[in-house]
């Protein structure tokens, strides 16, 4: 409960906040239908990029199990074993829409045979190429990444702000409004009373003057 007095300052100290509410409500608004846009794209990205990283990822399992079967399992799984672990990643932030949201850089993922660690002898090209296409849908798998967490920090903010945008809409200014109502409404009466207080206080002073003169008389 808002502690009310029924003053014409009060009731102007209102008027400032319920003016000051609704330009929150509609900057909260603008932003809120600014994010949903920029979440949408997003969304939108994830879906073009994550295609793409499957149908690499695809390739890439098919040249493993091409290598495989030419080249024999045990060896294959020995070669893997042997390659050289890890990428270089470096990550920043940026902002959409005041809205921090991940960077993730990736070096170049796609080695050469010499940089994958392996023996080169007797392995075959097609260890090679299956190498190569799981480098390729490294960085691939990296940028949809990216986009996800960047879709999880607007999908955190979009939801804040809506609870914001609620709580102004459905809660603050209406409450601003009817103590703004019950304030008016008690100013009104007050100068009814105040009005008929002088009426009567002028009919009584009305009535002694008339009872003054006739004792004159």
């Amino acid at each position: 409960m808002m502690a009310l007095s029924p003053t014409r300052m009060e009731l102007l100290r209102l008027r400032r906040r319920i003016a000051l509410a609704r330009k929150g409500h509609d900057l909260l608004r603008e932003k809120m239908d600014a994010l949903v846009m920029e979440f949408f794209e997003v969304l939108r990205k994830i879906y073009e990029k994550r295609e793409g990283a499957f149908d690499q990822l695809g390739k890439a399992h098919s040249s493993l199990s091409l290598c495989m079967a030419s080249w024999g399992t045990a060896e294959t799984e020995q070669a893997a074993r042997e390659a050289r672990k890890g990428a270089v990643l470096e990550t920043s932030l940026r902002y959409i829409m005041g809205v921090p949201v991940p960077v993730v850089e990736v070096g170049e993922t796609v080695r050469t045979a010499l940089g994958r660690g392996y023996s080169l002898h007797p392995s075959p090209s097609l260890l090679d190429r299956a190498s190569e296409e799981f480098e390729r849908a490294l960085k691939m798998l990296a940028e949809v990444a990216e986009l996800e967490e960047a879709a999880r920090a607007l999908a955190w903010e979009l939801e804040r702000t809506r609870r914001r945008v609620n709580a102004l809409e459905y809660i603050l200014i209406p409450r601003l409004e009817a103590a703004l109502k019950f304030i008016g409404m008690r100013l009104d009466e007050m100068e009814r009373e105040h009005f008929f207080r002088l009426k009567r206080i002028k009919a009584t002073l009305e009535r002694r003057e008339a009872v003054g003169g006739g004792a004159e008389g």
